[in-house]
């Protein structure tokens, strides 16, 4: 038995490591736990600072059967922020019974979809009823997007910050000036706009800072907005309604810009997204043993919530899966009644959890790296790697970064204000989700992935602190073309 501490916080109401020792021999002492799985458990003791994700207290993740043949780990992670003391027994006994059964056989969990890769798992039709809906969750729960997030502020709004963007961005259109190089338009791309709030204020501020040089670029800006959402891009017109003239509102996919904006191609001189590379499609792989195994996933909802939702909402507990997907096609008005169809979209989302289970990269036929990693490259960068990493690929952040570089202008760069991993050994010592964020999905961003892409690209990319508020977990990430 192999005991892995993947944090340094300390939480008298939380599972200590003596108490899982204590735990899994006595489990295995009174038979719970044969001699082959204590030789080949590996325990993970975790704390997963979102409240809300998709993890049971304790949880045994599957290997699925490899073409190499040979015994499989057990692993087994806990949720020490989930298991008080006391209570660490009965979450493990629960967790490793046969395939997942209660006491009297009765299935307990009631599953919305096969294993698969967690990019094309249902929950993402979830987010994405999220950002579809927006307004209607807002009014259910009484409180804006902004306000659901830690601390109730998004550091994508911070008026210094955006003060500073504006600045840096007149600089290097002086710059180019000076030398002759500016183009007669002005590019600027906003992506994943919301309610755009941080572009009306960016906007106040650049038009401040021409009237004050009086450089006259300003009227020169073409101010792009982006969202796949059309109801959002409306939603984001009265905040830049004092420069309205200047912007255009368009529906794109962040995954991949230039398909809409191929016109734009080398000629947009800054690109900025904030919180949205966080939100995107991922999926997370194993380094173990100097190989690569796919985590799978399996949503399901316990069948006792299952019940109780349906209840609640007027609907049979055997109607629970045919619900959930018309849900995802309709949204709450998949219900007669449009109060109880969002007390089941917000119950049910709040309820899903994730079976997972390994599998070895060579056993995938279809198993694919994002573009621009090989898996020879994936091994060179892990070679200096802890020996045991599970980390995110970042799959759709790699996608919407490589999608994103052929509209810059070679002067131009992209800046993205999001949550970053800029080492991957720090995945050793943390949880980075998923998690969720009231109907939505958040995860940490591979940044190390991000800057070995952008390297093998031709561009360099540094990472800069967010510096405005005190015990922020947010970095900015900068790029431009290699000169």
């Amino acid at each position: 038995m192999i005991l892995h501490l993947n944090h340094t916080r300390r939480d008298s109401a939380a599972a200590s490591t003596s108490e899982v020792v204590g735990t899994f021999l006595t489990l295995f002492e009174e038979g719970h736990l044969t001699s082959a799985q204590f030789a080949r458990l590996q325990i993970y003791l975790d704390w997963l600072q979102y409240k809300q994700n998709f993890r049971e207290p304790v949880t045994v993740v599957q290997t699925a059967e490899s073409a190499t043949g040979g015994l499989s780990r057990m692993d087994v992670r806990i949720d020490s922020r989930q298991v008080s003391p006391g209570s660490l027994r009965e979450f493990v006994k629960k967790a490793i019974r046969p395939a997942h059964l209660g006491a009297a056989g009765a299935q307990e969990r009631i599953y919305l979809e096969d294993f698969r890769s967690l990019r094309t798992s249902i929950v993402w039709s979830f987010n994405q009823l999220y950002w579809q809906r927006l307004k209607d969750w807002e009014h259910a729960t009484g409180k804006s997007y902004e306000r659901a997030l830690p601390g109730g502020v998004s550091d994508g709004h911070n008026p210094q910050a955006i003060s500073d963007s504006a600045k840096e961005f007149w600089k290097l259109l002086k710059e180019l000036d000076t030398y002759h190089q500016l183009p007669p338009e002005i590019f600027i791309l906003e992506i994943g706009v919301g309610l755009a709030t941080r572009a009306g204020m960016w906007l106040d501020r650049f038009c401040a800072l021409d009237q004050e040089f009086g450089t006259q670029y300003y009227p020169r800006l073409r101010f792009l907005l982006g969202d796949y959402s059309l109801s959002t891009l409306d939603r984001s017109r009265p905040a830049v309604k004092n420069h309205i003239d200047l912007c255009s509102f368009i529906a794109l996919d962040a995954l991949d810009p230039t398909k809409t904006l191929s016109f734009l191609r080398h000629k947009v001189l800054h690109v900025h997204s904030s919180n949205v590379y966080d939100n995107l499609p991922d999926e997370e792989v194993v380094w173990r043993d100097n190989r690569l195994y796919w985590v799978q996933v399996r949503a399901y909802i316990p069948t006792e919530e299952a019940a109780s939702i349906a209840a609640n909402c007027g609907i049979l507990p055997a109607d629970t899966v045919r619900t959930v997907k018309r849900l995802l096609e309709v949204g709450a008005d998949t219900l007669p009644e449009h109060e109880k169809g969002m007390a089941f979209w917000m119950s049910t989302w709040k309820a899903i959890r994730f079976e997972e289970r390994l599998v070895d990269a060579l056993d995938l036929a279809d198993a694919e790296l994002p573009t621009g990693l090989s898996f020879q490259q994936m091994e060179d960068i892990l070679k200096d790697a802890p020996g045991e990493l599970r980390f995110h690929l970042s799959s759709g952040a790699l996608e919407s970064f490589r999608n994103t570089l052929p509209l810059l202008h070679p002067r131009g760069y992209l800046q993205v204000q999001d949550i970053f991993v800029t080492d991957l050994a720090d995945y050793c010592m943390g949880f980075y989700g998923p998690g969720k964020l009231d109907g939505s999905i958040v995860n940490w961003v591979n940044g190390a992935l991000l800057r070995e892409v952008a390297h093998r690209g031709g561009y360099d990319l540094h990472f800069v602190p967010f510096q405005y508020r005190a015990g922020s977990k947010t970095s900015i990430l900068y790029t431009t073309q290699r000169e």
